[in-house]
C-alpha cells in the first residue's frame, strides 16, 4: 500500500481485492440491507457469503485458518462493505478486530490453536467486553471483577454496548475485570476469555437502537461466570495496555468504515443528482448542488488519505497512535457530514428509510462515538502533539 502514497495506485492484489468486496457488496448485501435494517434482524446470510469469501480470515496467518493478508486489506475489505451498510460492516470489524484480534495479538498457542481457526472461518464470532454502564471512555473505571478460586476465575460484572454478543454463531467474548490491586493503589485489570456457552453468562436483550439496525449489540452480565485460569488472555494485570492497542488498530478499522459511507453518500448523490430534474434539467446542473457533492468528495478523499497513512505506519512497524485517532477523527465526521449533505440532495426522499442515504444519516452518528468518542481522539492528539 505504500506504492499508493507515492503513486497513486494500490498493488494488484489489494485492487483486486477491493474489487471482489465491491462486487459482493453490491450483488449480495445491498438487496437486503434495507429489510434487514427494517426488521431489526442479523443478516446471517450475508455474513455466511463473507465468510466463504474469507474476509474475517484476511489479517491472520494461514496456519490459523486465515488468508495470510494484513490489516490493510481488512480496511479496503470495510470501506467496501461500508459504502451499502453500515451493519455489515461494522460485524466484520469487530468480529476481527476486536473479536479474534486480541486472541491473535495477546493468546498463547494453546489459546490461538482452539479460537483463530473458527473465528478466522467466519462461521463463529467472538465479541470484546470492555465498555460498561459507568465506564465508556473512562475504561479504567472498570467494575466487573474476576476473583480466583482454586483453578478457576470467577467473574461478577455487566459490560453493555458489545457487538456480535448475542448471536446464534458467538461463541466467545473476551471480557476486562478488575483482578487486583496495584501496588500504586491503582486497579489490576485483565482480560480473560469466555466461552458464550458458560454458565451465569447472559447476553440481555438487544437494543433498540437509532442506526446499525442489522447488527447484533447487547448488553452482558456475568453472574459467578466460572472459567479456567488458563483463560487469563496475556499477562496479569496487562489487560488496560493490551485493549488499548487494540482499540488504537481499530480506530484505523473504524477510520475506513466511515470512508466508505462517506463515499456511500457521493456516489448516491451523483446518481441522484444527474437522474432528478427540476425545473426543467437535472439537479447536478445546479452549481449548488455540485458544489456540496465537489465538498463531499473532498472529505472523502481527505479520509481516505489519512486511513492510508495510518494504515502504512502500523504495517510498517511504527508509531501510528496519533495518526490512527486523526484517521477516526476526520473519518467519522466526513460520514457524519456526508450523510446529512446527501439527505439534503435527495430531500423528501432522503427522509424515506428504504434509502441507502437515509441509513447512512442514522448510522454515521455513531461513528463520531464507538472505538473513542470524538472528544477522546482530539484528547490523543493533542498528547501526542506534546500538549
Amino acid at each position: 500500500m505504500t506504492d499508493y502514497l507515492s503513486t497513486g495506485s494500490l498493488p494488484d492484489e489489494y485492487e483486486q481485492l477491493a474489487k471482489t468486496v465491491r462486487d459482493f457488496a453490491q450483488t449480495v448485501v445491498a438487496p437486503v440491507a434495507a429489510e434487514h435494517d427494517a426488521n431489526h434482524t442479523f443478516p446471517y446470510e450475508v455474513i455466511d457469503g463473507m465468510a466463504d469469501l474469507g474476509l474475517f480470515g484476511l489479517p491472520f496467518p494461514e496456519e490459523y485458518g486465515g488468508q495470510g493478508g494484513d490489516y490493510f486489506a481488512l480496511c479496503l475489505a470495510l470501506e467496501e462493505l461500508g459504502k451499502v451498510d453500515q451493519s455489515v460492516a461494522i460485524t466484520l470489524e469487530a468480529g476481527v478486530s476486536l473479536g479474534a484480534m486480541p486472541v491473535y495479538r495477546f493468546g498463547n498457542d494453546a489459546q490461538k490453536q482452539e479460537w483463530l481457526p473458527q473465528l478466522t472461518s467466519g462461521r463463529s464470532l467472538a465479541a470484546f467486553g470492555l465498555t460498561e454502564p459507568g465506564a465508556g471512555s473512562d475504561a479504567g473505571g472498570t467494575r466487573t471483577t474476576a476473583r480466583e478460586d482454586g483453578d478457576s476465575w470467577v467473574i461478577n460484572g455487566n459490560k453493555q454496548f458489545i457487538t456480535n454478543s448475542g448471536t446464534n454463531i458467538t461463541t466467545l467474548v473476551t471480557v476486562t475485570a478488575v483482578t487486583g490491586v496495584k501496588d500504586n493503589g491503582k486497579k489490576e485489570i485483565s482480560t480473560i476469555l469466555v466461552p458464550a456457552d458458560t454458565p451465569g453468562f447472559t447476553a440481555e436483550p438487544a437494543y433498540n437502537k437509532v442506526g446499525w439496525n442489522a447488527s447484533d449489540t447487547h448488553p452482558l452480565s456475568f453472574d459467578d461466570v466460572r472459567v479456567p485460569r488458563e483463560n487469563l488472555l496475556g499477562e496479569r494485570g496487562r489487560g488496560y495496555a493490551n485493549f488499548l492497542r487494540i482499540l488504537d488498530e481499530g480506530r484505523i478499522a473504524i477510520a475506513a468504515l466511515s470512508v466508505g459511507a462517506a463515499q456511500g453518500c457521493v456516489d448516491e448523490s451523483v446518481k441522484y443528482a444527474k437522474e432528478r430534474e427540476a425545473f426543467g434539467h437535472p439537479i447536478g446542473a445546479n452549481q449548488a448542488i455540485a458544489f456540496k457533492i465537489a465538498r463531499m468528495e473532498a472529505r472523502a478523499h481527505t479520509a481516505r488519505t489519512a486511513y492510508y497513512d495510518a494504515a502504512a505506519l502500523m504495517l510498517s512497524g511504527k508509531p501510528f497512535k496519533k495518526q490512527a485517532s486523526i484517521a477516526k477523527l476526520v473519518a467519522s465526521e466526513a460520514a457524519m457530514d456526508n450523510a446529512r449533505d446527501a439527505t439534503q440532495i435527495f430531500g423528501g426522499y432522503g427522509f424515506m428509510n428504504e434509502y441507502t442515504v437515509a441509513r447512512h444519516y442514522r448510522d454515521s452518528k455513531i461513528l463520531e462515538i464507538g472505538e473513542g468518542t470524538t472528544e477522546v481522539q482530539l484528547m490523543l492528539i493533542a498528547r501526542e502533539a506534546g500538549l
